[in-house]
């Protein structure tokens, strides 16, 4: 028995569309907007009238108030009767609904339903054998007004269908945020903003109605519409349908795994459609081997995302009635044998579908930490034996990671998607055998597990281990550099990486200003629980440098970016130097650091030389080797003399950075937390930037940022060092002056070591500890685990800690920024200019008196004056 009869209507046709006597105002309007010819609704067939002006285009009954029937001939058995049809905006009879005798009509600015189920008609099946069936049609039940303010029908659907839409684009213009949500009714269109549009008004529409037949063994003769005259209606289209359920409801959402014998499918081009359905998303899960996962010494930071797929098949999301028919590279499977069992095949046997995680449950799950037994914000992974994730509710299946694109409790490490949860969370879980990730930061075990989960299961416990406890040492850890996220978003996601602080930094990119709004000059509100967020500013110029405003109070330091493109807008001057910036920011009490450290490179060199700077932001571990350009250049300045400490930031700018991914530990001590206290261990020092090794320096029991006196020629000094982690690291290493001097090696990983070691030293110098694993976490741009501590340093009387080359090399650096600002930049007015001109000179003028006598001819020396300022 065929599955559709589609019925040819064109011997019953009886009203043309241009036909305007009919129909209220509203309903002309939108008539000629209905789709016609050869369509196919919600996955029926339907014959309708061709949209070339035919005289007779419509089947209308009802029309002025007549109660004449209509008869529709239709052939065949049946077990529902799918109309496409509508009704008029107005009525001729109406019964008052409360207080408002307010009739059917268009007295409101929008056609609106003011009498659901009004009865318009009745429909009867007419047999073969002479018995009939009647079937009631009502206002907004089984009929529809063409167009509606969201009210649609209670038992038909408007013709627009439902797809998926792929949130990585292309994006129609002005349709970015729509394409996110990955759904949508109809056909998405580009917005054109040239007129205003009433929010939630639907496009013309067929009403899609499907008459159960309660009589589906005997063979239909027709369909008569006998209408009560309570206003027009009209039948388009009416087609027979044979099936086991309702051909216009859908069962949920099931995941089918594909395959087609001798060719490999990809998630991008496959062809896979469904009739009576919708498919979502077409994806490939990473190959999954649940042991050598398990057993992986790595943990909470990601997989390859060039890592191998399950060869040959696609998991695809469809949500299909009972007798839908799923076309896979044009064969067909029914999906009635799928629902059934656990999997089936299309006819010739090429193509198969397996239905996935069929019993599932929903649990209120908690993650706990193992020493307190109270719930602890996270970030959490679930996966299938097969590789496929399963998000806690309220996150994203698929994490979107482009720039500005998806700032959300979510995060993509590699292939591997993440949620931020506070702790106790909902989810549902295939029945059976699951895979659980569970990360917090660096102090935390991360935690790998299989789970069993129970039909029926309700509850979910996880618990968590420390390895450290730094914060009660009087460390504290921040991310000094993070975008685009809300306070709240920051906040969570901040105590479940573990962070204390997080500097949440509004800026300028062209025309566009983000997080300015959340700018309070003092702690955000969401700050609690011992992790302060506070919105500071990221200062940029696309050459000079960008430097960022920490914990600025009051009024913002402005304007945040000047010189153009791309970080100011077009023709925006030279307004600032980096200075006046970083002395207003002291002025309200903040901290500078220069972000991203050495990248934009020019001005950040006088700021330094001027003592304007109190940390760089070392992040740059993307080798397997510390000897970055980022930590030589910072090596090159405390060679000179200049203390800055070393900081870690993230700049995280998408759903693939997690906050605290590169952070700082700072050492306060006994001071109470606070954004001042953390600001002076910074100018003090003592800090170290790291990615996860934590890390510990002691020279003669001084700590990153102390400072030692020694004779003149130096001498001996012990030096301690030391570094944990959760994951393997394998090498340890004390370096002065940037050279290694002591190094402890792991062939094979480890996740402690130390060092003890009597270290000669020359005079004056500096002594930093360092840390480096040949893993990585998969962060947008990849980082290796790595740690590096702010410098010990070490005083001999008379002697100056100073590189003579690389004083000449700084000086080079300046003077082409110089050279930028008189010949390229956006020129400012004179007095400005001059401003900002003058920070170079004086900066240039510094170090060239250094580089008198010996330096001018590039000799190291260590003796004579020394500009810098001690701790910025």
């Amino acid at each position: 028995m065929k599955k559709f009869i589609p019925a040819d209507l064109s011997g019953s046709f009886n009203y043309s569309r241009a036909d305007a006597s009919a129909w209220a105002t509203e309903t002309v309007e939108q008539i000629p907007r209905l789709p016609s010819g050869a369509r196919q609704f919600w996955g029926v067939p339907f014959d309708l009238a061709p949209g070339d002006g035919a005289a007779d285009a419509l089947v209308v009954a009802g029309a002025d108030g007549s109660t004449a029937p209509v008869t529709l001939p239709v052939k065949g058995k049946a077990t529902h009767a799918v109309f496409a049809h509508f009704c008029d905006s107005r009525a001729r009879k109406t019964t008052p609904v409360g207080d408002f005798d307010d009739p059917q009509t268009a007295s409101y600015p929008v056609a609106v339903v003011t009498a659901p189920g009004e009865h318009l008609a009745d429909y009867v099946l007419v047999y073969e054998d002479g018995s009939e069936e009647r079937t009631v049609v009502r206002r907004r039940f089984e009929i529809n007004q063409v167009a509606t303010r969201m009210q649609s029908a209670f038992a038909a659907r408007p013709h627009q269908g439902m797809r998926a839409l792929d949130i990585r684009g292309p994006y129609p213009k002005n349709q970015w945020g729509r394409m996110q949500t990955g759904v949508f009714v109809g056909e998405i269109e580009p917005v054109e903003r040239t007129q205003p549009v009433l929010p939630g008004v639907a496009p013309a529409s067929w009403s899609i109605y499907a008459l159960p037949n309660p009589h589906p063994d005997r063979p239909i003769a027709a369909v008569r519409i006998e209408p009560t005259g309570a206003a027009a209606l009209a039948v388009g289209g009416l087609t027979l349908f044979n099936g086991k359920g309702h051909p216009l409801r859908h069962n949920r959402l099931e995941t089918l795994r594909l395959e087609v014998e001798g060719k490999p499918l990809d998630p991008e081009s496959a062809r896979v459609e469904v009739d009576l359905g919708v498919v979502g998303r077409s994806y490939q899960a990473p190959a999954f081997d649940p042991e050598a996962w398990l057993a992986e010494p790595v943990r909470g930071w990601g997989e390859d995302p060039d890592g191998d797929a399950a060869a040959g098949s696609i998991f695809v999301e469809v949500t299909a009635g009972d007798d839908a028919t799923l076309s896979v590279e044009g064969h067909d499977i029914d999906l009635a044998s799928l629902y059934d069992g656990a999997g089936a095949s299309s006819k010739d046997g090429r193509a198969r579908a397996r239905l996935m995680t069929r019993d599932r449950t929903w649990l209120h799950a908690r993650v706990v930490d193992a020493a307190t037994g109270r719930p602890t914000p996270v970030r959490v992974h679930f996966r299938a034996p097969d590789g496929r994730y399963f998000p806690p509710y309220g996150h994203r299946h698929e994490v979107n990671d482009n720039w500005f694109e998806d700032y959300g409790a979510d995060l993509k490490l590699g292939s591997t998607p993440y949620a931020y949860v506070d702790g106790t969370f909902q989810i549902e879980l295939p029945v059976g055998e699951v895979y659980a990730e569970v990360s917090k930061g660096f102090e935390y075990a991360p935690v790998r597990t299989r789970l069993d989960i129970k039909p029926g299961q309700r509850e979910l416990e996880i618990k968590l281990d420390r390895i450290a406890d730094l914060r009660s040492e009087g460390w504290v850890t921040a991310d000094s550099h993070t975008h685009f996220i809300t306070p709240d978003t920051a906040w969570l996601e901040g105590q479940a990486e573990g962070l204390n602080l997080i500097h949440l930094l509004a800026s300028q990119w062209g025309d566009l200003y983000t997080n300015f709004g959340d700018i309070t000059g003092g702690p955000a509100g969401a700050s609690r629980d011992d992790t302060i967020v506070w919105v500071g500013t990221e200062n940029r110029q696309h050459f000079l440098g960008h430097i960022s405003m920490l914990g600025v109070k009051g009024e913002p330091v402005l304007p945040m970016c000047t010189s153009g493109p791309t970080e100011g807008y077009f023709g925006d001057p030279t307004w600032r130097a980096m200075s006046e910036w970083a002395d207003e920011c002291r002025e309200k009490g903040g901290v500078v650091v220069v972000p991203h450290f050495p990248f934009p490179y020019s001005e950040v060199v006088a700021e330094v030389v001027r003592g304007r700077v109190d940390g760089l932001e070392l992040r740059d571990f993307h080798t397997a080797c510390m000897d970055t350009f980022a930590i030589h250049e910072w090596y090159r300045l405390l060679n000179c003399g200049y203390r800055v400490a070393a900081i870690g930031g993230t700049d995280k700018m998408s759903a693939g950075m997690p906050v605290g991914g590169v952070r700082t530990y700072a050492h306060i001590g006994d001071d109470d937390f606070s954004l001042e206290s953390w600001g002076r261990a910074v100018r003090a020092g003592r800090t170290y930037t790291t990615s996860g090794p934590l890390l510990a320096l002691s020279v003669e029991g001084r700590m990153p940022g102390g400072e030692i006196q020694v004779p003149p020629g130096g001498g001996k000094l012990h030096v301690e060092a030391s570094a944990l982690a959760t994951m393997p690291f394998h090498t340890l290493q004390i370096v002065l002056n940037g050279k290694v001097v002591a190094e402890a090696r792991a062939a094979n990983g480890t996740t402690s070591a130390k060092l003890s070691e009597e270290i000669e030293v020359p005079g004056s110098c500096w002594i930093a500890a360092r840390a480096l694993s040949e893993h990585r976490a998969w962060h947008i741009w990849p980082v290796h685990f790595a740690a590096h501590t702010t410098p010990v340093f070490v005083q001999a009387k008379g002697d100056e800690l100073f590189d003579g080359p690389t004083g000449q090399y700084l000086v080079t650096v300046m003077e082409g920024g110089l050279t930028w600002l008189d010949t390229l930049a956006i020129p400012a007015p004179p007095e400005r200019h001059a401003a900002v001109r003058g920070v170079f000179e004086e900066a240039i003028a510094a170090l060239q008196r250094r580089l008198g006598g010996d330096h001018a001819h590039g000799g190291a020396s260590h003796h004579g004056h020394s500009d810098h300022s001690h701790g910025g």
